[in-house]
């Protein structure tokens, strides 16, 4: 029998300790919208629709359309849609797993990630990934933004970085409070702006939907052939990553009842995986609208979603109105996604650093951190090389996801060697688990190699295709080899209180953290090593010593 503290009720707490370093910030988690752990049932008061527009509201950014008339011009009409449906289909498909448990557990990707196959410590370089997604996409966003003040405004672009890199952090502070607010009100607005002159242009010029089906780029003939296609497919799968801040908006879903459970499953599925829907519709509409303003204006502003726009709404409106509207649109547009990108790329930093340290500098340092990279990017014009940069990040992007969709589907559900319930906990996870880096390491490196000619030119167009099979084929196959022994460090948290209530939901009992004295529901507590009572995970996280770590059981 078992020697070490279990836990049916929340024990009298020891004489005040000294805090773990950086703990002082957990009193701060409603500003701080649970950066680091599980997001508690009292916090999570948005009905499933609100989480979910919320969520959508970060799909308004206008990189799809950039994204879809680059590969429309290089490689024809046909390629491209077909490129796009291709990613589109991988991109639903590897998402659906993902966003449900980010949904099922209030947990974000990074969290699901250290319990699929990766361990506390070997997240970290997914963590990294991912922010450098967010600052990649908001620095993208950014220059389209800064195209739209020059145009409109005549800031040269240097002030327009500037300014949409500022601009986005008093909305980013208040996190989801401020973000919902944000995004449910302007969507319509967007919306309108968006799809208006597209339908205006089908309707009064049939002929431009024409020359869109026969355009044949500028790199072949128009023939379809799986070159263009999977080189296209492989710039759209750069975006497989956008799960990850879908998640973060998913973790805050209520609990899944059956009153609701209609409700939670169609916000989950529409603000998950369904993301990729909108996103594909865009792409192939950046790819029309650059087919026409080649017609219109010339190939050189075609790629730029905000010559697109003022060109579409030259045909509908008067001149006065066309630059205003354009400028409107675009600024909706980043602020939008922008605010996401900060927010989302402020908690993989937040989680990577410390983890690392131990250490808890609270969010907004590493919103200015993520600005930062993102402000240098913007002026290094990273937009004149836009579709090489995202061809090369969605080789990681993708064996990322790739592996942890796969730990999900087939080693929880089907092998059953990688434990159901996530687990994210100091002390209850191995540092790293080899499942998940091994196979993370061997998809992107050999589809890094491929992309780089490695292995000649023949195979160069595959390496997104590489990327996703080696990782689907190494992810079981190192769960099956290992045993599956590399998951938990010890299955025991020492509670007894069920971490799951009636309904598989994350319980809501509430336990006081003898660090930090803060309240902290079921999932995002552990007892203590050293004394009879209970260790929230932040405090966990910032234990330098690790007095407070549960030890290895078998």
């Amino acid at each position: 029998m078992s020697t070490e503290p279990r836990l049916a009720e929340v024990a009298e707490p020891e004489p005040a300790q000294q805090a773990a370093p950086g703990t002082d910030q957990a009193v701060k988690e409603t500003l701080e919208d649970y950066t680091l752990r599980f997001a508690p049932r009292t916090y999570r008061r948005w009905t499933p629709m609100v989480v979910a527009t919320t969520a959508l509201g970060g799909i308004a950014y206008m990189a799809d359309f950039s994204i879809g008339a680059g590969i429309g011009l290089a490689h024809g009409t046909g390629n491209a849609l077909l490129a796009i449906a291709v990613a589109a289909v991988v991109i639903f498909v590897t998402g659906f797993p993902l966003a449900y448990y980010g949904a099922r557990y209030n947990i974000d990707l990074d969290l699901i990630t250290r319990g699929s196959g990766f361990g506390y410590f070997g997240s970290v370089l997914t963590s990294v990934i991912f922010a450098s997604f967010t600052f990649i996409f908001f620095a993208l966003e950014g220059s389209i933004m800064a195209q739209g003040l020059k145009l409109g405004l005549g800031l040269p672009l240097w002030l327009g970085y500037l300014v949409s890199t500022l601009m986005v952090i008093p909305l980013v502070i208040y996190g989801m409070t401020a973000l919902s607010k944000l995004q449910v009100w302007t969507t319509p607005i967007w919306l309108l702006l968006m799809v208006g002159p597209l339908v205006y242009l089908v309707a009064t010029d049939p002929g431009t939907v024409d020359r869109f089906l026969a355009y044949a780029g500028t790199d072949g003939d128009g023939d379809i052939n799986t070159a263009s296609v999977l080189l296209g497919a492989g710039v759209c799968l750069s975006l497989i990553a956008q799960i990850g801040e879908q998640i973060d908006y998913l973790r805050f879903m209520p609990p899944k009842t059956e009153a609701n459970k209609r409700s939670w499953w169609t916000a989950v599925v529409m603000a998950g995986p369904g993301w990729v829907v909108l996103g594909a519709l865009k792409q192939a509409i950046g790819v029309f609208l650059a087919v026409y303003i080649i017609a219109e204006v010339g190939a050189s502003a075609a790629p730029e979603p905000i010559q697109q726009f003022k060109g579409a709404f030259d045909a509908m409106m008067p001149s006065w109105l066309v630059l205003p509207l354009a400028v409107v649109l675009v600024v909706i547009s980043q602020i939008k996604i922008n605010v996401t990108n900060a927010y989302s790329g402020s908690l993989a930093w937040t989680n990577s650093f410390t983890r690392v340290t131990r250490r808890y500098p609270g969010r907004m340092v590493f919103v200015l951190v993520n600005l930062g990279f993102a402000l240098a990017l913007m002026e290094a014009d990273m937009f004149s090389f836009l579709n090489g940069i995202l061809s090369f990040y969605s080789n990681c992007a993708i064996a990322w996801v790739v592996t942890v969709a796969t730990d999900i589907g087939i080693n929880k559900y089907v092998l059953k060697l990688s434990p159901h319930a996530p687990e994210f906990r100091r002390g209850m996870l191995y540092a790293v688990n080899p499942v998940g880096v091994v196979s993370f390491a061997a998809a992107s490196g050999l589809s890094i190699a491929m992309y780089f000619h490695a292995l000649g030119d023949t195979l160069q167009p595959y390496s997104p295709v590489a990327a996703a099979v080696i990782a689907f084929v190494l992810t079981p196959l190192m769960a099956v080899v290992t045993k599956g022994r590399y998951y938990l460090r010890r299955a025991d948290d020492g509670i007894a209180e069920p971490l799951l209530d009636e309904d598989g939901n994350p319980s809501a009992v509430t336990y006081e953290c003898h660090v930090c004295r803060q309240q902290f529901e079921r999932p995002d507590v552990a007892a203590c090593r050293t004394h009879d009572a209970v260790v929230c995970s932040l405090c966990l996280s910032t234990d330098k010593v690790g007095d407070h770590v549960l030890p290895a059981a078998v």
